[in-house]
Formats: C-alpha cells, sequence, structure tokens
C-alpha cells in the first residue's frame, strides 16, 4: 500500500505533540473528534472547549490546532485508503507515533430488517471500533455511523482528495 501519510515537518510537530499528551485524556479527544468528523460545516470543538483543552493538556492555542486537526486528518485518511489494522497501525509507527495511542482498528456493517413494528425495514449503518492502549491500559472506542453519516463522511473525504490532488 502506498504511503498515507508523508513525514512533513508539520506532521512531525503534531506527532511530538500527541506524543506527549496524557494517554488517559487522547482517546477522549479522539473521540469527539471521530464523532464530529463527518460533519462538514462543524468543529469538533466550540471555541470555549478549545480554551478548556488547552488549559487542560497544557497546549499553546496553535498546537492544539495542530493536535485536532492532524487527528483528523489521520482518521479521514484511514477511511479514505480503507486501511486494514496491521497497515494503519505500521503507517502511524512509520511515522514516530507511539504504540499507547491506536492499537487497532475495525470496522462493520450492520442492515437492520426488521423490527416488531415494521416488517420491511432497511437501517444500515457502519461500526468503527478503535482499540487504544497505554502501558497496561486499554480501552474500546465505538463510533456509529447511518448510511446518511457515511455517506456525508464520505463526501467529505472526496472533498479532501480532490484538494490534496490539487497540491500534487
Amino acid at each position: 500500500m502506498a504511503l498515507m501519510f508523508q513525514a512533513t515537518a508539520r506532521l512531525k510537530k503534531a506527532v511530538s505533540l500527541i506524543n506527549d499528551l496524557d494517554a488517559s485524556r487522547f482517546p477522549l479527544l479522539l473521540n469527539r473528534i471521530i464523532q464530529k468528523l463527518h460533519l462538514k460545516d462543524e468543529r469538533a470543538f466550540s471555541d470555549e472547549e478549545e480554551n478548556k483543552l488547552q488549559s487542560g493538556l497544557s497546549l499553546d492555542v496553535d498546537d492544539l490546532h495542530i493536535v485536532l486537526e492532524t487527528s483528523a486528518f489521520i482518521l479521514e485518511q484511514a477511511a479514505y485508503h480503507n486501511a486494514k489494522p496491521a497497515v494503519l497501525q505500521q503507517q502511524l509507527q512509520n511515522i514516530g507515533l507511539n504504540d499507547d495511542k491506536l492499537e487497532a482498528m475495525n470496522w462493520r456493517l450492520n442492515l437492520q430488517m426488521a423490527q416488531a413494528s415494521k416488517a420491511k425495514l432497511k437501517l444500515p449503518n457502519a461500526l468503527f471500533e478503535f482499540h487504544l492502549s497505554s502501558g497496561e491500559e486499554k480501552e474500546k472506542i465505538h463510533i456509529e455511523f447511518s448510511h446518511e453519516e457515511l455517506y456525508a463522511f464520505y463526501n467529505q473525504l472526496e472533498t479532501i482528495q480532490s484538494q490534496l490532488d490539487s497540491l500534487g
């Protein structure tokens, strides 16, 4: 598989900042980013929340934005390339991300065909599972997308890919 991430100076700085974050807080940050990732016009955190994050994570405003933007970029690239967990893990290790952040990623597609009150029902959803670890402590984060949410997320990835293609 081709490289998903080019080791630019900005990416290296972001990886360094992410590696220095408190491992117990990073999953919470990542979870919030994932929940808002498919929304084009909505930021993951409000200005007030970003101010709290700055003080809580001991980051200045520029460093916080680098961490947030790079985390979102990594997740978007993983989804765009449909990266298998082992490949994603290797790519993240190649850019210097510590192993104690993301251990594995799984995904699954579900289709609900019926329920007690409705005989013919088609409700597809995609479930992403991120396995995070910090030393001995392990945590799983589950994110679920409806068809509409996943489609909006896909369209956002297409826009990002188009912008990346125009840069190259």
